[in-house]
């Protein structure tokens, strides 16, 4: 679901050319063509600073997980509330055997370390809902006796329905294996995946144990800032072939606002391009998903943001 998310609300007014984007109006680009000419520069140089270490391309670097959906779990409110927060209980044995098991990628394979199952469901099992008084016992009934009041990412407001604190029910547990996309491209690993009740389709959880995980390298961003009028690309909402589904970090009052991609044989870097307000506008970060089609598919190539020099992962899903 490509719905722009908050992800900082600050009681402030800003005025023109600084928006929530951790830099001032330093180097400002007012027109689009210098905005892309500004950010073709910039990702140049990105992609020259990508020195990853050979784990990069030996090891398993994992760009999203270790909770994963094998399909549309058909969620309601009460249902995404629980996977989101981690609320799970258990109605069968979870088995506590390890078993032995490799991940494919599309270069060869690697033999790991994997959790067990019962390993596993502690990792994913995020405790049990707070108490919720004078919530419905079932999921999705409205509160009876009219309108409540709800605290929101804005404040306080009202509503007619409420969400049930209700954890989901695990009632089978099998071992499989999820297509992943890691360091080296989309790979099979191995998981644990977790029958639930509410749900359409199992929560799958990444077998491979923490400790033979290898760390995402750390980014060289260029020494000057971003110049305003760019604004950094957060994480992948989605990649299908060679178009990727990019979550830009863009201000309340931006318009105008496009992706930009620059791409090389080895590397892909993307960012976007904003007009900024020109009068006052509250400090409001947001995720603006957008769309960039690629010269050739994506393959194996890191997509680095264009501020950070940073690798992107899949938002969790």
């Amino acid at each position: 679901m490509n719905r722009p998310a908050l992800l900082l609300v600050l009681p402030l007014l800003l005025s023109a050319g600084c928006a929530a984007t951790g830099v001032g109006p330093v180097d400002a680009v007012r027109s689009p063509e210098g905005r892309v000419e500004a950010f073709d520069q910039r990702a140049a140089q990105v992609a020259e600073a990508w020195r990853p270490g050979p784990d990069w391309r030996t090891g398993y670097v994992p760009l999203e997980g270790p909770t994963l959906l094998t399909g549309d779990p058909g969620f309601t409110p009460d249902t995404e509330a629980a996977f989101r927060s981690g609320w799970y209980r258990e109605e069968v044995p979870i088995p506590p055997t390890r078993v032995g098991g490799e991940i494919r990628f599309t270069d060869g394979r690697l033999t790991l370390p994997l959790v067990s199952a019962a390993e596993a469901y502690r990792q994913l099992d995020q405790g049990d809902p707070l108490p919720c008084p004078g919530r419905p016992k079932r999921p999705g009934r409205p509160t009876p006796g009219g309108p409540t009041v709800e605290p929101g990412p804005d404040g306080w407001a009202t509503s007619t329905t409420q969400t049930a604190c209700l954890p989901l029910t695990v009632t089978g547990v099998t071992f499989g294996a999820v297509p992943v996309r890691t360091s080296r491209g989309v790979a099979q690993v191995p998981a644990w995946l977790f029958t639930i009740r509410e749900l359409a389709t199992p929560v799958a959880r990444l077998a491979v144990a923490p400790t033979a995980v290898a760390a995402v390298p750390e980014p060289t961003a260029p020494a000057r800032p971003l110049p305003d009028g760019l604004v950094a690309a957060q994480d992948l909402a989605a990649v299908d072939d060679a178009r990727l589904t990019v979550r830009l970090g863009v201000g309340a009052c931006d318009t105008g606002i496009t992706p930009l991609v620059w791409e090389r044989p080895d590397v892909v870097v993307v960012g976007g391009g904003v007009t900024r307000a020109t009068g006052e506008c509250v400090a409001m970060l947001k995720l603006e998903p957008v769309t960039v089609t690629l010269a050739a598919p994506l393959g194996a190539r890191p997509v680095l943001d264009v501020f950070t020099g940073a690798p992107l992962s899949i938002a969790p899903r």
